[in-house]
């Protein structure tokens, strides 16, 4: 039984492979990178995570190449990054749409410029490109949302502070034109003095 079972998954193979060309679905004879998403992008080394780079495979006929190889190789020192594994090199499979992404790409914490050089092959093909990218200490960046709370209620403070300053210390509650002073919520909005 087991060894019918081997003949039938062959058979089966082969045939599936006679429908395929019939079909018309030929090796491609030119493979070309397009790259869809990293080229000339910013990485923030403060954040130590990098915008992940996508390339696309296409033939000659610029149709996407499923199941191309596609390989990412980062520079071994100075600006650059590593994947998530550790490593300077990450090796991906094109999907139904010819792309492949560096899934995991981190920036490491030199400033610079680097690139990552990515090679594509299938059906004894292949194809080279280079993405373009920037490490870079981007100011700000480093702020998190705590810290921005932090701010804004502090200014908030700041500024209630000096309300109450003023309608307190003006004698009585007026201006030095004698009419009452009243602050309400609302838009706020500064004017010059009358």
């Amino acid at each position: 039984m087991l060894k019918q079972n081997s003949i039938l998954r062959i058979y089966l193979s082969l045939v599936l492979s006679a429908l395929l060309c019939g079909q018309g679905i030929t090796a491609p004879k030119q493979l070309n990178i397009v790259i869809v998403e990293g080229d000339g992008v910013i990485n923030n080394v403060r954040q130590r995570v990098a915008r992940e780079p996508i390339v696309q495979v296409e033939d000659e006929n610029h149709k996407p190449v499923a199941g191309a190889v596609v390989t990412f190789l980062l520079p071994g020192n100075g600006p650059g990054a590593t994947f998530a594994n550790g490593l300077n090199t990450l090796t991906a499979v094109t999907g139904p749409d010819g792309r492949a992404t560096a899934r995991g790409l981190q920036a490491n914490n030199h400033k610079g410029q680097y690139q990552i050089r990515v090679t594509a092959s299938a059906s004894g093909l292949a194809a080279s490109a280079v993405i373009g990218m920037t490490n870079a200490a981007v100011a700000g960046a480093a702020l998190s949302s705590t810290a921005i709370w932090s701010i804004i209620l502090i200014a908030g403070a700041a500024a209630a502070a000096g309300i109450a300053l003023g309608v307190n210390s003006g004698g009585g509650g007026t201006n030095q034109a004698g009419s009452p002073v009243t602050v309400t919520p609302g838009t706020p909005s500064v004017t010059p003095p009358r």
